[in-house]
């Protein structure tokens, strides 16, 4: 005669159900305190970096120097802090603008990081047949450019040099990759753009105008969320860390930067390699003086009715990593 299934008492299906609840519970609270608990301990999520093509922090990913990091590609530094806004990344990098219209909106962010001026590496470019011999010639003329990038700000400052303003000129925003069409098709005067779509417009027939030396200094700006300045201060430190070695490195080693950085950027090694040559610079700390300019450059955007005031710049700049930079 075969043997009746056994059934548990109910005080011991009471007790299993007890035990669950409170393992589940305990799972509730470790992801509530933002860890990720395991067997072994575990250990915090990780970092979400946002990156540019071509900035530093391309050659980080490139190499693979961070596999503990996950990472969100941003055509452009407008972008990227609209993701800060969004708290979907940690840490980012931007030129000079992006943080004074990000400032504008309340998007809450600590500057932590800079780097060596890089006037070089953002351009006015024209066609070489239009015969224009400087930028005072576009007076009128149709100028491009993505709005709230590191070019808006050179714009600005070759009008003051030129004795213009916003009213001589024809002002069209586009991106990046809506702008080199619109150039190549004619269908805008001039083009503001930085590396590496600088780089990659120099085509036989383009003209570079003017760049941004003496006018700008277009230096990178490393931007962290509050709460990853905060609450993960050792796991942003290591990160700088291996982002200023793996700067170091490319400097130091120019050809080995470029074959590693051109399969990234999905262009030209030829391309890469002229682009790196007048665009990668040392990174550096934030000092007063790195606020103070940037509150220049904001209350010149104020000035000019470009966003909206007052707006305190300099005290988002946070010195705190600065021994990695030094």
């Amino acid at each position: 005669m075969p043997t009746p299934p056994t059934s548990r008492p109910p005080h011991r299906r009471l007790l299993t159900a007890a035990l669950s609840t409170v393992a589940l519970l305990a799972t509730v609270a470790v992801s509530a305190c933002g860890g990720s608990a395991d067997a072994d301990g575990g250990s915090a999520k990780k970092l979400r970096i946002g990156y540019q093509r071509f900035g530093g922090l391309s050659l980080v990913k490139a190499r693979g120097a961070a596999p503990d990091v996950e990472w969100s590609l941003f055509e452009s530094g407008p972008a990227l802090t609209e993701a800060l806004k969004a708290g979907s990344i940690d840490i980012g990098q931007t030129g000079e603008a992006p943080p004074v219209f990000a400032a504008a909106g309340k998007i809450p962010f600590s500057i932590i990081g800079t780097s060596a001026p890089i006037p070089q590496g953002e351009a006015v470019l024209v066609k070489a047949d239009r015969g224009f011999r400087s930028f005072a010639d576009v007076k009128g003329k149709t100028v491009a450019l993505n709005k709230g990038s590191n070019v808006h700000w050179l714009l600005v400052r070759l009008l003051e040099a030129n004795n213009m303003t916003l009213k001589d000129i024809q002002v069209k925003y586009l991106k990046p990759a809506e702008g080199r069409p619109a150039f190549d098709g004619n269908q805008i005067d001039a083009w503001v753009i930085w590396d590496p779509y600088f780089a990659l417009a120099e085509q036989p027939g383009v003209q570079v105008l003017a760049d941004a030396t003496g006018l700008a200094s277009n230096r990178e700006y490393v931007l962290a969320s509050p709460d990853a300045v905060s609450k993960r201060s050792d796991d942003v430190k290591a990160f700088l860390q291996r982002y200023r070695e793996v700067t170091d490195w490319g400097i130091a080693h120019p050809e080995e930067r470029a074959s590693t950085l051109a399969p990234e950027l999905k262009i030209p090694q030829d391309v890469t390699s002229r682009a790196l040559t007048r665009s990668a610079k040392p990174l550096a700390p934030v000092t007063p003086a790195i606020g103070d300019e940037l509150q220049a450059i904001t209350d010149s955007f104020i000035a000019l009715e470009l966003i909206p005031g007052p707006v305190d710049l300099g005290s988002r700049v946070d010195g705190r990593f600065n021994e990695v930079f030094q």
